[in-house]
């Protein structure tokens, strides 16, 4: 057997089995975040504006095989998929930010009132809502990729979901927290919006262009099949400093921890159902149904935890709210990915009650 029947090999299984390192990899940066803090805290404190630079790295190593597959002279057929970016806002600005302060108001003031300390519960349900009020920037490329999802469809809603978040997040957030003045950490979003959309798309676009000038679509094919592995590494590897950085606390209130990732899980298999089932209904292509649910369901958890530090400080409830959605995105998602993708043979089979493409 050659070299690349091996790797092909290879890959197939560790992505067949990827359920399976994501555990591995929460039991282990949980464990390595206790047993060795000073490490973790030195990696976690290389940051500017709250976007942590080594998970910025990573990320960089997740996309950029994914935007690599992306043809921005394909970019001007996007508005074949109107139906799809329409459903996706619905669901990032009229559906996900209610939904989840309804959700927060159920749990935290009601289910789990009795076992969780008044005096943050207010502040727990503000960084809810701070999580549920900003769509996913970088990760949902990942997402897309994993569900064979259209690359130029995914770019083109995290690109128009950046431009509303800078006239919206604001005032979204003030209605549904009832404050009149919110500090958004406009630092924190144009850096994320920077590094992890503008400066891949320009790298991955002359890196395209140049392997293309040099050995035509065979050479792009070798390239991504070569960097598909690496991708999947970097998830990992981000997923272990994640849980590291918070492993301490992690042990420390488990329960609270549990509690608070309750309307974060129902939240998440809402929306995504929901945009889904709503793609489904209106005859979008699987391809662009599966990350438009992905990314109507996904949260940009670094402009969430940013804001809730300025909002209501390091050690409040808001911004322990606002981890708790970045230690659940990963593995929530993940099992996203597989209902999507175990469910593309029902997605696509005719139904009397769907409307025509």
């Amino acid at each position: 057997m050659g070299e690349t029947a091996v790797a092909r090999l290879a890959i197939g299984f560790f992505e067949r089995t990827l359920m399976l390192w994501v555990a591995v990899c929460i039991v282990l940066g949980t464990a390595l975040g206790h047993w060795l803090p000073v490490p973790f805290a030195v990696l976690g404190a290389m940051e500017v504006a709250k976007v942590n630079l080594p998970i910025a790295v990573l990320i960089w190593l997740m996309i950029v095989p994914m935007l690599l597959k992306i043809d921005l002279g394909a970019m001007r057929q996007i508005g074949r998929h109107w139906k799809g970016m329409g459903v996706t806002l619905f669901i990032n600005w009229a559906v996900k930010p209610f939904s989840m302060a309804l959700l927060a108001w159920l749990f935290l003031r009601h289910v789990f009132a009795a076992y969780l300390p008044a005096d943050h519960v207010d502040s727990y349900v503000a960084g809810l809502i701070l999580l549920a009020a900003a769509p996913c920037t970088a990760m949902v490329f990942v997402w897309s990729n994993l569900c064979g999802g259209e690359p130029t469809f995914t770019l083109s809603q995290v690109a128009i979901n950046d431009g509303i978040m800078v006239v919206a997040f604001a005032p979204l957030v003030a209605l549904l927290l009832g404050v009149s003045a919110i500090t958004v950490p406009w630092m924190t979003l144009m850096l994320s919006v920077g590094l992890y959309i503008v400066v891949p798309v320009i790298g991955a676009t002359l890196l395209r262009r140049v392997i293309l000038a040099r050995g035509g679509e065979r050479a792009l094919a070798e390239c991504l099949r070569r960097l598909s592995p690496v991708s999947l590494v970097a998830l990992l590897v981000t997923l272990t400093l994640l849980f590291g950085f918070q492993g301490k606390q992690i042990l420390a209130q488990p329960l609270i921890i549990a509690m608070l990732a309750v309307p974060i899980l129902v939240q998440v298999y809402f929306t995504s159902g929901l945009a889904y089932l709503l793609n489904r209904w209106l005859g979008v292509e699987h391809c662009v149904a599966g990350p438009s649910a992905l990314i109507g369901a996904s949260n940009f958890f670094e402009l969430a935890v940013a804001a809730a530090v300025s909002l209501f400080g390091l050690n409040s409830g808001a911004a322990l709210a606002t981890v708790v959605g970045v230690l659940v995105e990963v593995p929530v998602m993940l099992s996203v990915v597989r209902i999507v993708n175990r469910s593309r043979a029902w997605y696509e089979t005719p139904n009397a009650g769907r409307r025509p493409a």
